[in-house]
Parts: C-alpha cells; sequence; structure tokens
C-alpha cells in the first residue's frame, strides 16, 4: 500500500466516529505522521465544535510540540479556508509551521472548493491532493451530495413480505403491521439517527399513524417530512407531536419535493413510505441508496411493495445482510 494511502485510511477510519454528530458539518478524520509515526490524531467535534485539524494540532502542540513542524499532515478534506463557527483551518495549519499536507478530496462547499488548496500553497506549503477520493466521498456522500447536486441525499427504505407486498390488504387497527423482526426495526432507528429528514406519505400517517422518532435508538429524531396534498391529516396524529419538527408539504412531486428540503438546508432524507411516494421517487430516477427488508411472514394480498427496475443498467446492488431470519439488501443508483 502506498503511503499516503496508508495514512488517508487511517484518516478515513478517524472520519467515521464523527458522524453523525458532525453534520451539517462533513466528518472529517486528520493526523500528523513524522518518519512513519503518528504523533497526533482526530476528527470533527459535534456541530459548532473544533474542526479535525484543530483538535489534531491542538493534541501535538500539548504533547509534541518540537515534532509540528517536521510532521505531515493527512486529512480527508481539504482544510477550510472561511470563517463559520470556528476560524479557518488552512490559516492554523499554516501559523503552525506545518509544511506537508496530504488531502483526500477536495470540499464542493461554495466558500472552499479549491481555496483551502490555494491558501496552503501561496504560504509556501507543499499540497498533495487526491488520494482514495472515492473513499473519502463516501464517509460525507450526504454532504457531497448537497452542495454538488443541490439537493439532500435521499434514501429509500422499505420493508416486503416474501410475497412481494408492502401492507396487508385489511387491517384490524391504525398501526403498524410488522414484516421485519425487531432487530431490524431497531436497526430503521439507528438509520433514522444518522439522517436529517425522514419522509412519508399521507396515507401512511392515515394508515400506520406512525411517529418516526429514534425511540429504539440514542440520538436526535430527524425532522419529519409529510406529503399532504390535501391538508386533511388529523392534527392529533402522533407526526405532530412535540418529539420532533414536522413539515408539510402539499406537492407530490419528487423534484419540488427535494428542492424544498434543499432550500430548509436538509442534507439526507429517508424516504420510508408508503409505496406509492416510494415509487415515485424511483420512476424519477431521483435516489441515491435503497434498503429492502424481506421477512419471512406472507400477506397473499394487499400493496405490492415498490420495484427497482431490474433491467435498469445503473441500479447496483451492493451488499447483502442476514438480521435473524430478516434479509437485508442495499442497492446503489449510479446514475445519481
Amino acid at each position: 500500500m502506498k503511503i499516503h494511502e496508508k495514512y488517508i485510511k487511517r484518516c478515513i477510519d478517524l472520519a467515521k466516529n464523527g458522524f453523525p454528530s458532525a453534520i451539517p458539518n462533513p466528518s472529517v478524520g486528520a493526523l500528523l505522521v513524522i518518519d512513519n509515526v503518528i504523533i497526533a490524531e482526530g476528527y470533527t467535534s459535534a456541530y459548532g465544535g473544533n474542526h479535525a485539524e484543530v483538535n489534531v494540532i491542538t493534541y501535538a502542540k500539548k504533547h509534541t510540540p518540537d515534532l509540528i513542524t517536521k510532521a505531515t499532515l493527512y486529512v480527508t478534506l481539504e482544510p477550510c479556508s472561511h470563517y463559520g463557527k470556528t476560524p479557518p483551518c488552512a490559516n492554523l495549519i499554516i501559523e503552525s509551521g506545518i509544511q506537508n499536507v496530504v488531502i483526500g478530496t477536495i470540499d464542493p462547499h461554495s466558500k472552499v472548493a479549491g481555496n483551502g488548496v490555494k491558501k496552503l500553497l501561496e504560504a509556501g506549503v507543499t499540497v498533495t491532493v487526491g488520494v482514495l477520493e472515492q473513499a473519502c466521498y463516501e464517509v460525507n456522500k450526504r454532504f457531497f451530495t448537497y452542495h454538488e447536486k443541490k439537493r439532500p441525499y435521499i434514501i429509500l427504505k422499505w420493508a416486503e413480505t416474501i410475497d412481494g407486498y408492502i401492507a396487508p390488504l385489511h387491517r384490524d387497527r391504525t398501526a403498524p403491521v410488522w414484516i421485519t423482526n425487531p432487530y431490524s426495526r431497531q436497526l430503521v432507528h439507528k438509520w433514522r439517527s444518522e439522517e436529517q429528514a425522514i419522509l412519508v406519505g399521507a396515507q401512511t400517517v392515515l394508515s400506520d399513524n406512525p411517529s418516526l422518532t429514534t425511540r429504539d435508538w440514542e440520538g436526535d429524531s430527524p425532522v419529519r417530512i409529510v406529503l399532504d396534498e390535501r391538508d386533511n391529516l388529523p392534527k392529533d396524529a402522533q407526526i405532530f407531536n412535540d418529539q420532533a419538527t414536522t413539515i408539510s408539504i402539499s406537492s407530490q412531486d419528487p423534484k419540488v419535493i427535494v428542492d424544498t428540503l434543499y432550500k430548509k438546508e436538509l442534507q439526507s432524507v429517508l424516504i420510508e413510505g408508503g409505496a406509492k411516494t416510494i415509487q415515485q421517487f424511483i420512476n424519477a430516477r431521483l435516489w441515491d441508496e435503497a434498503r429492502v427488508f424481506t421477512g419471512t411472514i406472507a400477506f397473499g394480498e394487499g400493496t405490492k411493495a415498490p420495484l427497482l427496475s431490474s433491467t435498469e443498467k445503473n441500479i447496483q446492488q451492493v451488499s447483502t445482510l442476514l438480521i435473524k431470519e430478516d434479509l437485508l439488501t442495499i442497492y446503489k443508483n449510479k446514475s445519481s
């Protein structure tokens, strides 16, 4: 393994520790290396706190101050060059006397976008850019999608029966009819804690009366989005309780919906249903990832599950996982 890749790979592992608390900032990993020895490492603090570079340099100043100027800084994402909630990291790097910086990928944010690298080069710092770029991108796919495509990263999620239904034809009460086991449902709550928004159609609210919170996982509940074209949902529905923010959108058009979420600065959305809502996004080819559970029960009849076209060349199955008896299949939309 090339030496730069070795250390950027470690930075990627570090970056994962800052997710999702760093959102809406990207979660970045960084470390300082001298003579093939790591002298400091860190990642982005929770939103409003230090960036990864600040944490690394602060640690090094405390423990190995004499080595900083001789060390190489490795970082997954281009150091920022503008004032936000914290000062520019590029300035701190220059002031600290670091002479070599290796960067995984450029920051797509309009206030950075190469300006961090430019500032470092103008100060005489040797900069290497483009090491394990795709892996660095993957860590912050929500951040990149939001800034490059001007829309949130879109995750479709549903559970279907062994015979291909998402909901039964008849039900005894207004509540979910579970297709998956408790372990799969807990995983969904973990996913909710990782995304900024969660979206369902009006029929899901009327049929299931979901709360769409992270009850079974520690973490913040996402902003709840409900597509309420007719404005006739009961005001005592759980989705309108005070456990999380709820936004109603009257449009059913996927492009209008994602434009609205972008304007509300939501970098990601987990679309949980129902079948009509999910299928609209599939048909519009407006999705990035699909997470599909297949349970062991059968309904015989009911609402058919959404369909990912088997002939669509841009749909890639990337993984499968058994969660006890449930099968979880992950797909990615390569065209997005």
